[in-house]
């Protein structure tokens, strides 16, 4: 029988995740498969991948051919990694804790990397987060000189039409005054 490790399309539309499974290369893309060793959401960022990664390992020695997709997730986690050292180990190459001591330095390495990846991302939106806020307070800013030029306007064009007022009474006062005399 030849096998698939292949994903499933799982989700609504727009919004999609993916098991990974091993399938017969016949049976169809959400059908009937053999085993779940894990599962692909491209939705979160970075993506999230949860792997078996025994059972992966165990699939790829035996034969079951990865997509290309699936390839990379393996990849990215290992599985082809390990594979080949272990393929290194049994021509006689190096020693089993020599592959294992390859391996968790690469991880390492990896998990380093991730790190710094997700420390980055999370600086990025702090930083657009402050930027964000400093805009908003600008324009808070502004509105306010805005609002305070006008109602200062207002306040001495009141001013101005009250002593004019005052002005236009007092003229009319001194008008009747002498024309009382």
């Amino acid at each position: 029988m030849a096998t698939k490790i292949r994903l499933q399309r799982h989700g609504r539309k727009g919004y999609a995740f993916y098991p990974i499974v091993i399938a017969d290369s016949r049976a169809p893309r959400d059908g009937r498969f053999i085993e779940r060793i894990g599962s692909y959401n491209p939705n979160t960022n970075p993506a999230t991948v949860s792997l078996n990664f025994e059972r992966a390992l165990y699939w790829v020695e035996v034969g079951a051919q990865p997509t290309d997709t699936v390839r990379s997730i393996l990849s990215h986690e290992g599985v082809m990694l390990m594979k080949h050292l272990r393929g290194g180990v049994k021509k006689g190459a190096f020693t089993e804790e020599e592959a294992q001591r390859r391996f968790d330095a690469w991880k390492a390495s990896k998990d380093k990397a991730t790190e710094a990846g997700r420390a980055k991302l999370a600086a990025k939106k702090s930083e657009d987060a402050k930027a964000r806020l400093e805009a908003e307070a600008e324009k808070n800013r502004a509105k306010a000189e805005s609002v305070a030029k006008k109602k200062a306007e207002k306040l001495a064009a009141e001013e101005a039409a009250a002593k004019e007022a005052l002005e236009a009474e007092a003229a009319q006062t001194e008008a009747e005054a002498p024309a009382a005399e």
